[in-house]
């Protein structure tokens, strides 16, 4: 197969947008590769929406993020990040980004009432990179209402939370909540091939006009029957529902490690989740007792990795079984009572 421009006509992508759009609910969607490319389109959708619509004054747009966000390593998402190890050193900085403590509406609303030129909030439904931190429920439905009540788009950042991973087709869904531009990735591909998506309604979408924005590969006729097949896959396995059946039975066991080893606090939601080890790394050169947790579970025949010193995830297929669940508790409990 060769790779032919999307300018000409193939029998793949007129197919695949509208099964995308049917299935999420959404008018356009604009077929990207990776998910921090989804991110910037989804950026580039808010600004010039504002610009367009908001009728916010020419380069005066502001897209607000949650603090200790993770959706890239591009120029754009540096600049969007609380973390000095993803940005320093890397300046000057992209304008018009800031931030807000994450699953705080009050911080959030207070942001929005000092400015009229936000565009867009952008956040992860659960934040992942952060450590698999978990808002209240009903966080994305009352953002949505704040988003709504101020004239700002809510950009959802599923690129790791969506797709039957925390138990819904959406993380979004948990709450009820329908963002204004969904940006997917990751899970979209089944794992084959890079392919990430943004989706989003006819006012925002069409702000764009041909040739503004685009994508060599995005769209490619093999990418989307590899989407289309593992969304296919994702709803008539019934892989969310595995996913929250699985997800507690995950948390249980590992919940009840708690005070008896090392782990500290288990939480997630289906089978996003994350354990909390009791001691962080003791200044430079030291990776901490996670890491040491890590590598033993990886001696023991189980594969994670830590984030932020002091916390492991665990993100397992969404087709695991009891079985395997049982065996990954059982090496999880063998790997921390010998790190100790």
């Amino acid at each position: 197969m060769t790779l032919t421009s999307r300018a000409f006509h193939n029998d793949c992508l007129g197919d695949y947008q509208e099964f995308m759009t049917s299935y999420f609910g959404y008018d356009r969607i604009l077929p990207m590769n990776t998910g921090v490319e989804g991110g910037e389109t989804a950026i580039k959708l808010a600004r010039r929406w504002a610009y367009d619509v908001k009728g916010v004054p020419t380069n005066e747009a502001r897209v607000i993020f949650a603090g200790n966000n993770f959706w890239g390593r591009t120029l754009a998402a540096i600049s969007s990040s609380s973390d000095p190890s993803a940005f320093t050193g890397f300046g000057p900085y992209m304008p018009g980004f800031s931030s807000v403590e994450y699953n705080n509406l009050d911080e959030l609303e207070a942001e929005f009432k000092k400015d009229a030129n936000i565009a867009a909030f952008m956040v992860e439904p659960i934040q992942g990179e952060a450590g698999v931190v978990v808002p209240f429920d009903g966080y994305m439905a009352e953002v949505k209402k704040l988003c709504e009540k101020y004239n700002v788009l809510l950009i959802a950042d599923e690129v790791q939370t969506g797709l039957g991973r925390t138990g819904y087709r959406l993380a979004v869904d948990h709450d009820n909540c329908k963002p204004d531009i969904l940006v997917l990735g990751k899970a979209l591909s089944g794992g084959v091939l890079p392919v990430s998506a943004v989706l989003a309604s006819d006012e925002v979408m069409l702000t764009l006009k041909p040739g503004e924005h685009g994508s060599t590969y995005g769209g490619n006729p093999l990418a989307c029957k590899v989407a289309t097949a593992a969304i296919e896959v994702l709803r008539d396995e019934n892989l969310a529902e595995n996913a929250t059946v699985r997800g507690e039975q995950l948390r249980a066991g590992l919940s009840s490690m708690e005070g008896s080893t090392c782990i500290e606090k288990v939480r997630g939601r289906g089978l996003l989740n994350a354990i909390v080890i009791d001691q962080p790394p003791q200044g430079y050169g030291d990776q901490g007792k996670a890491w040491d947790v890590c590598v033993q579970m990886k001696a023991n025949g189980l594969l994670a990795k830590p984030t932020h010193g002091n916390i492991i995830r665990f993100a397992p297929p969404l087709t695991i079984t009891e079985a395997e669940i049982d065996e990954c508790l059982d090496i999880i409990e063998t790997s921390v009572k010998q790190v100790g």
